[in-house]
């Protein structure tokens, strides 16, 4: 691990993270780091010392949007109601990327850094484990059912999104609606996902 950086520096990179997300909610990923910068009301030097390579940025934005929905999963494990936890905890992943266009691009464009995605599947994926085995034992979910079938779904949903991002935004919803009642009556008896499904959803294998 890299030595935690001085206090004042990682307030310059929490204040750059935090300014380009705002930036990029509306402008999307493209926005220049001369305009992140001049937001901030850092210099450029500061900017690429904190984030040296825009990919650097974009993996600081992953993780943090991770550390978000880990929260809401643990959140969701709290409802009484198992299925209503479940659906809860979709449905706030996608209302975070509705309102930012840069998140969406961000977590659909397939070319995260390896490793982030696998640190995001170790951490996450037994956290939606857990929320899909309470759905079972209450008769809620087919016990067939996998973390890869959310998965699938998070993307499914998440493309009619930016589809229709500007000319329908509420669309997600309903498309959301119709995934999750499928998927709660489907039958998944067929042989399940491959373990690195989820990891290749989000991730190009080729890079």
């Amino acid at each position: 691990m890299p030595p935690p950086l001085r206090r004042d520096a990682e307030r310059n990179r929490q204040l750059l993270l935090r300014t380009a997300y705002d930036l990029m909610a509306s402008a999307g990923l493209d926005v220049p780091y001369e305009d992140i910068a001049r937001a901030a009301g850092t210099g450029m030097g500061t900017m690429y010392r904190r984030f040296p390579q825009r990919q650097d940025l974009l993996d600081a934005l992953f993780s943090e949007h991770i550390e978000t929905v880990i929260t809401i999963a643990e959140q969701a494990s709290r409802y009484d109601d198992a299925w209503a936890g479940l659906t809860w905890f979709l449905e706030r992943q996608l209302e975070i990327e509705a309102q930012s266009r840069g998140l969406g691009e961000l977590l659909r464009s397939r070319n995260q850094a390896t490793a982030l995605v696998r640190r995001a599947h170790e951490q996450m994926t037994p956290l939606v484990a857990g929320l899909i085995a309470r759905a079972v034992r209450a008769g809620q979910l087919p016990a067939e059912a996998t973390p890869a079938d959310f998965a699938a779904v998070h993307v499914m949903v998440g493309s009619v999104m930016d589809a229709s991002r500007t000319f329908a935004p509420q669309l997600w919803r309903r498309a959301l609606t119709i995934a999750l009642a499928g998927l709660r009556h489907a039958d998944l008896s067929g042989d399940p996902p491959a373990e690195n499904v989820i990891d290749r959803l989000y991730n190009d294998p080729e890079k």
